[in-house]
């Protein structure tokens, strides 16, 4: 997948585009449903499946607050190529593009920039300005502008419409078995690798610690986690908490906060700065304080072992 960061990146001409537009937050089931949709109409075509998204989500700059969601910017980038989209043009979310009327941008961009002939909206999408922009819209201009207009139906669980704000309600719950059955996939997060104070190396058990850049964590705990590194498949020990068995006179207080740790499992690699995906399988206890390191280590050895153990049972390992 090709990642474009500006309309004026256009320099060669993508070829009969097929184009969707969104956020997609947490790229769940309906949206994989219309990604799949560009894709095989794109297939059809014999032209280019293309995403259009935004460096930052609309309510950011609209209501002037960073709010957490289930996948930031470059989490939905690794998911996308995992769909198998052949490009993404991630647009700069500022004032201009937020005034910009949703027949402009219809005119402007879709139409007159990237040339497009074929375009498939989600039945709730909205752009432009004052969010006017729909499928109703773009099915009314599509005479006008030369183009044929696709409208892609919601996907249901449990007789519900399938949306990001379920979704995220149901993982900050815990509920990651509903979360998954709405994702289609399992429940993950995606941070940047930051240096703490490298406790977990001096136990004998390294960890990688997590910025989620305002993404959404499931609660406090211990769970049974997938990494993925360099196109490789890791099981770990991902520690969702505020590592009570440490207290605040031998530690500082970046200890008082919620921290997100992954333990992976037979890795030896050094990868501060970069960035993780992690995969929840399963949560395997409260995260509880111990009365000395000792009984840490060793709860920690049964919970590899518990990991290894069901990870082997539901053929988790590859």
């Amino acid at each position: 997948m090709e990642k474009i960061y500006s309309i004026n990146e256009l320099k060669r001409k993508i070829h009969d585009p097929v184009v969707t537009l969104g956020v997609f937050d947490g790229v769940h089931r309906g949206h994989q449903k219309i990604i799949e949709y560009t894709r095989r109409l794109a297939s059809e075509k014999g032209g280019n499946s293309v995403i259009i998204t935004f460096t930052i989500h609309p309510r950011v700059l609209l209501e002037n607050k960073t709010p957490f969601f289930i996948t930031s910017l470059p989490h939905r980038l690794v998911l996308f190529q995992r769909l198998g989209v052949d490009y993404t043009l991630i647009l700069p979310f500022d004032e201009t593009l937020a005034q910009t009327d949703a027949e402009d941008f219809i005119k402007n961009i879709l139409v007159k920039k990237l040339g497009t002939k074929h375009i498939v909206l989600g039945f709730n999408c909205h752009f432009g300005k004052n969010r006017s922009g729909n499928i109703k819209l773009v099915k009314e201009l599509a005479d006008k502008y030369q183009y044929e207009a696709y409208e892609c139906p919601p996907e249901k669980y449990n007789g519900r419409i399938i949306s990001s704000t379920n979704i995220r309600k149901a993982i900050q719950e815990g509920s990651l078995e509903d979360a998954e059955a709405m994702l289609g996939r399992p429940v993950s997060i995606l941070g940047t690798i930051v240096k703490k104070s490298g406790r977990g190396a001096s136990l004998g058990y390294p960890t990688a610690n997590l910025d989620l850049h305002h993404e959404i964590r499931p609660p406090q705990g211990v769970y049974a986690t997938k990494v993925f590194w360099k196109e490789k498949e890791y099981l770990a020990l991902t520690n969702i908490g505020l590592r009570p068995t440490f207290s605040k006179e031998l530690f500082s207080s970046e200890d008082e906060t919620m921290e997100i740790e992954t333990h992976i499992l037979d890795f030896h690699e050094s990868i501060y700065g970069e960035d993780l995906e992690v995969q929840f399988l399963f949560r395997i206890r409260d995260e509880i304080p111990f009365n000395s390191v000792d009984d840490l280590k060793r709860q920690i050895e049964k919970d590899k072992e518990i990991v290894l153990k069901k990870a082997l049972s539901y053929s988790l390992l590859k």
